[in-house]
């Protein structure tokens, strides 16, 4: 989740050097590569009143959000390799770690405890393939705690969860999908995309969804048993190229929603064809739900982005 077609330069360097580059790949990013927008996706049938809403700012690129029962936020944040927490609109974000690597998708396990992808970067992306070092950190939500769940995969972009627990990771700089069970079983080539970014579950387990982000941008479905056989599910317009799509959620009826950088849209598929939810938000890095019934409660959706802005998303809340 993030410019992942920018993401992998702005991991070559440490320090402020690696900030000026990122910036420099950003900006071109935004204003050369943005499609013009006669190009955007055409709106959805139906979608929910209203526009979107700033509820918070963490001072750094936010990579990935998720949302506890408690309706609790958590957020990597790309630059200081940090874990931010939120603890309702408005509210100051915390830093729940220092600088842990947490540069990659996060996600909240059932027993509340946080898993955090790590690696993101073009030096562990690109070679993730061949030499997956990265790890799967488990964050403590209220301690910030920190321990290692697995290790031996590519440089993770995103992370999904199963429901029955298994972890599926993307590395944007490869092709490889790794998987760790259950029972800490890692493989870090369990099924392969190019250019995989965004992930999900459908809540059977039946499907993982990836995005691919470059090239030939689209949406792929796996099944979980049998990962040899990737399938193009959604493929974008050929005037969308290079709307570089992020993030990947699924609200309650399985649609996945998407993120985009440069379109500046969140996508919905919709009978198999992709219709925007919103427009105007460029740069976007990951949508998520609120769980439970304060805080970010269930059933609005929040979009993450470059900017360190978190907006709540009338437009895209959850039908059920």
């Amino acid at each position: 989740m993030t410019l992942k077609v920018s993401r992998a330069p702005r991991g070559v360097l440490r320090g402020p050097g690696r900030g000026i580059v990122s910036l420099a790949l950003l900006a071109a990013a935004a204003g050369v590569l943005a499609p013009a927008p006669a190009s955007a996706a055409p709106a959805c049938a139906a979608t929910g009143p209203g526009a979107p809403v700033q509820v918070a700012r963490i001072p750094d690129w936010v990579e990935s959000i998720a949302v506890d029962r408690h309706g609790r936020m958590f957020a990597t944040a790309y630059f200081t390799g940090r874990v931010y927490r939120i603890d309702a609109p408005g509210r100051t974000p915390v830093p729940l770690t220092g600088n842990v690597g947490a540069n990659g998708g996060i996600v909240v396990r059932d027993d509340g405890r946080l898993l955090v992808g790590t690696g993101n970067d073009v030096l562990h992306s690109l070679t993730g393939d061949a030499l997956p070092t990265s790890k799967l950190l488990l964050v403590d939500p209220d301690t910030g705690e920190v321990t290692t769940y697995a290790a031996g995969l590519g440089g993770i972009d995103g992370v999904a969860l199963a429901a029955d627990g298994t972890v599926y990771t993307t590395t944007l700089g490869g092709r490889n999908i790794g998987r760790v069970t259950p029972d800490g079983k890692v493989d870090p080539a369990w099924a392969r995309v190019p250019q995989s970014n965004g992930i999900a579950v459908s809540p059977d387990g039946k499907q993982v969804y990836v995005i691919q982000t470059t090239v030939a941008p689209g949406l792929y479905r796996i099944p979980a048993d049998d990962p040899a056989h990737p399938r193009r599910w959604v493929s974008v317009a050929p005037s969308d190229v290079l709307a570089l799509p992020d993030g990947l959620t699924l609200d309650s009826k399985g649609r996945p929603l998407i993120t985009t950088h440069t379109a500046g849209q969140i996508w919905r598929v919709e009978d198999g064809r992709l219709c925007a939810v919103q427009s105007g938000l460029h740069l976007s890095t990951q949508v998520a739900y609120g769980q439970g019934d304060r805080g970010f409660p269930a059933g609005k959706l929040y979009r993450a982005g470059v900017d360190g802005k978190i907006y709540e998303v009338p437009a895209g809340a959850d039908p059920s």
